[in-house]
This record gives structure tokens, sequence and C-alpha cells, in this order.
């Protein structure tokens, strides 16, 4: 059974979302029914990425190649520490947005709990297959299944934001197979671990244009992660998606960010020859200025969903600071900085709509409107999440923020990473304590809290589950520390994973 464990996050997901929808479980009113199933769905999906997580850790990293086909010829998927720790980073994610969805967002179109199970399948495959082609595959499975979510539910603004999300991700889809079609055209292969051997041997006219190959798919991971100047999609089109939408987006723009650690790391990293780090020059200013730009953005934001968006814009800024770093240590830092960012910013999102619904037709927008009628709820979990994104002790921010930090050993590096991380952190609790004063304490004279608006224990769960992380993460620190620095170790090691896949004599 351990042999097929890596496929298994990709036939729940899909299995149960083609189940879900035939007739027992299709109509409006079979929406009970989809919710068990779902929920059920979820919690395997939990139970099997922490037995993938035990598995990897214990007997090291698995290798499946679908219908036996070995590589670099056949459909690889790679499961080690840093892909299973993403699998159940979702999953947990997953869950929560479930849960929160019970509130009655599921029940505004039919097909909404099945789609989140192909979201899901996208996802998962995005990290653990070895191959750039189905790379690209897994991209156009959770693009499409996020074309229909973003949509779901009533409201204008979600079609005209959609039709901008599409256009622009069509267009980095026709980037993506360009890029691939010069790649292959160059090395002969899209297997991830098998072009990082053959990349070394190209003669120089060959290796400039995989260059190009490479520089254009730092294009397609960059829009997908929203890294400036690609980011301004973002802000606009998480604020217009429905709240548990919005929140598993959050995992969205950190599969482009995985994608550039490992292609970059494993492909054109330290043994690439000519093409090591060839990103690198760029990286570094493009992160800078997402940091800058992100901060700008949540200082002028116009309410809570723009900021969490923004927010959102700053995490990947930090990540790719990490990556620019271009060390073990500064991986394993920006690994743990992922987690804290993915779960916080996606309990932001659902903070954001429970307190609009208290809110009347201001909603979350920072104007004087209606009394909150549970300040004290909302508040507590509002006080949480600000604390943790802003990176105030004693919640996982923090301790992300500070490995960032430390990760930077050189001067000239220091400089650059402290100022811009601290200033960044200054100013984001600003944007959110002007936030917090002027949702909780500005409201109209004589205005009653609105009766009908009550928080459901099915929303209140689901957000609880995930700023619940931002706490365990600090106590079980040295847990996540000790596996976080593994899993970087095992992305710089690149000849442990071609001993793996038997690719030595690769020509």
């Amino acid at each position: 059974m351990i042999a097929h464990l890596p496929i298994l996050p990709l036939l729940i997901p899909m299995l149960g979302g083609l189940l879900m929808l035939l007739p027992p479980f299709n109509g409006n009113e079979k929406y009970q029914y989809r919710r068990v199933a779902s929920l059920t769905l979820m919690l395997i999906q939990v139970a099997c990425a922490i037995w993938l997580i035990q598995t990897v850790t214990q007997n090291g990293p698995l290798m499946y190649a679908v219908g036996d086909w070995q590589p670099p010829f056949g459909i690889i998927l790679y499961a080690d520490q840093l892909s299973a720790m993403l699998i159940a980073l979702t999953s947990f994610l997953g869950l929560g947005v479930t849960l929160y969805s019970f509130a009655g967002t599921d029940r505004e179109g039919k097909y909404y709990q099945p789609l989140i199970q192909f979201q899901l399948l996208g996802i998962y495959g995005a990290f653990l297959t070895n191959d750039l082609f189905n790379l690209f595959v897994f991209f156009e499975v959770l693009l499409i299944a996020s074309y229909t979510l973003l949509i779901h539910g009533p409201g204008k603004q979600k079609t005209a934001a959609n039709v901008h999300y599409v256009i622009l991700n069509l267009i980095g889809s026709s980037l993506f197979l360009i890029a691939l079609g010069t790649l292959y055209g160059t090395t002969g292969t899209l297997n991830i671990t098998d072009m990082s051997q053959r990349i070394t041997t190209l003669p120089e006219d060959q290796a400039i244009i995989a260059q190009a190959g490479g520089s254009l798919l730092l294009v397609v991971f960059g829009l997908k992660a929203a890294m400036l100047p690609l980011h301004f999609w973002l802000p606009r089109t998480y604020a217009a998606a429905s709240a548990p939408v919005a929140a598993l987006f959050a995992i969205m723009t950190k599969v482009g960010v995985y994608c550039i650690f490992r292609v970059y790391t494993v492909i054109f990293g330290e043994q690439a020859g000519d093409l090591a780090n060839m990103v690198e020059p760029w990286v570094w200013p493009l992160a800078i200025l997402s940091i800058a730009i992100g901060t700008i953005g949540a200082l002028a934001s116009p309410n809570l969903r723009t900021l969490a968006g923004n927010l959102v814009v700053v995490s990947i800024g930090t990540l790719l600071i990490a990556f620019a770093l271009r060390t073990p240590e500064a991986t394993a830092a920006g690994l743990l900085y992922l987690v804290h960012s993915t779960l916080i910013t996606g309990a932001l999102f659902l903070i954001a709509d429970m307190i609009g619904k208290q809110r009347g037709k201001a909603f979350d927008r920072f104007v004087v409107a209606r009394k909150i009628k549970q300040q004290s709820v909302l508040g507590i979990l509002f006080f949480v999440a600000a604390l943790s994104v802003a990176g105030l002790p004693p919640f996982s921010g923090f301790l992300g923020k500070l490995m960032v930090l430390q990760a930077a050993v050189v001067p000239a590096e220091r400089v650059w990473v402290w100022s811009l991380i601290l200033l960044s952190s200054l100013m984001t609790i600003i944007a959110l304590s002007r936030a917090g004063t002027t949702l909780f304490w500005r409201y109209a004279p004589n205005s009653d809290p609105d009766e009908t608006t009550n928080i459901s224990n099915w929303q209140l769960s689901g957000t609880i589950l995930l700023l619940v992380a931002s706490p365990a993460i600090v106590i079980f620190g040295d847990g996540m520390v000790h596996y976080t620095n593994e899993a970087a170790m095992q992305l710089h090691d690149v000849n442990s994973v071609v001993e793996i896949m038997n690719l030595e004599e690769a020509p």
C-alpha cells in the first residue's frame, strides 16, 4: 500500500468530486448529502496527508511511476518532505474552508463541493508531479475549477473580475506551453530531474535557448504567484470571490512560489553550470518591490478583503526573498513562513466576510456603518489574525519572519532584508490598526445591530481551525523547524533525487 501512497492524494478528490456529480448527490435538495460526502473526503485527505508525511519522514522520498512507465518517459509522481508538507497544508486549509462553507455558501450553487475537490486535485498534482508538462496539466485543472468557483454566487463584481482573471491565465498558459516547447527542444526531456542532468551538458548555442525558456517559465510562475509586476490581478480577484473561495485561493499563489523553488533549485540551481542561479538577479528586485508595493496597497486598501489580498502580495515578496538568498537555511525559513502566511491570510478572508455581514450595506469597507453585533467574538478573531500576520510574538508570523531575517548572513543582504521586512511589518500593524478601529469602534450613532446576522457555528469552526494553527506552529516550533530544515536539505540535494529515479546514465 505504501508504494501507491503518492497517488492517493490525487485519487481521493478526483473520484470524490466525480461521485458528487452523480444523481444521489445531484440537485438543490441534496445539499446535506453533499456536505456529508465533502466533509468525509476532507477528513480522509487530511489523514492521507499525515500518513504521507510520516512515511517520507521515516523512509525517505517516494517515487511513483504511473502505469509502471519508468523515468524519464513516464508520468512520475515524486513525494518528498516538501511536497508532503504542502499537501498537508492544502488539505488542512480545505477542511477549514469546507466547514465555513456549510453556513450557506455551498447552497449558492449545486456544483460547489465537487469544484472544491477538483480544485484540490489540481493543487495536489502540482505539488506531486516531477514533470513540467504534467505540471502544466495540473495547472489547467486547478485553473478551470477556479474560474467557476470565482463566479460562484451572485454579484456583478465576480463576473468582471473573472473575465480579467480568465484572460490573464489563458495568456499565462500559452506562455507556459511556449516555454515547455523551448526547453524540450534543447534538452529532449520534460522530467524535472532528468532535465537537471542534461542542462549542464548543453552546448553554448542551445544553452542560450534553454535560458530563454527558463526565463519565460519565471514569467509564468510569477503570474501564478502574483509577483510584481504581475500582481495587479490578485487584490481585485480575491476581494470579489466569496469568502471560502478567497481563503482557498490563498494556497494558489503558493503553487507558483513552490514551482519557483522547485524548478530553479533542481534544474537551474548550483549544479546547472553556465545557467546556475540564472533568475537570481531578477528575483531580488522583484521580491523587494513586491513587499514594498504590497505594503503600500495594504495602507491604501478601502476594505478588509482588499487589505488581505495585498497582504498576500507582501507574503509572496517575503517568500521570494527567502528563495533569492539561495541557501538551505533560507529555504527552510521560507517554507515555515509559507505555512503560516497561507493559513492566516485564508482566515483573514473568512473574518472579513463575517464582519461584513454584520455591518449592513457597507460590508467590510472602512467607513462608518452599522454597529457589529458580535463584537467580542469577531474582535478576538481579528486581533489574533492581525497579530499573527503582522509578525508579532507569540504567534507564528514572528517565528517565520525571524527565521527569514536570520537566514540573511551576508552584510549587504542583511541590510536589505532586515530593513524591508521590519518596515513592512510596522506598516502592516498600522494598516490593521486602522482597519480594526474603523470596523469595531466607529459606527453610526443610534445604529442597532442586525439581529439576523448571527455567526454560524460552521463559520466559527472553520475560522478557528485555521487560526489555531498560528500558536500551534509556535508551540511545536522545534519540530516544525526541524522538519522544514530537512525538507530544504532534500530540495537542494539534487543528486539524491537522481539516484532515486535511476537517472545516473541519462545522456
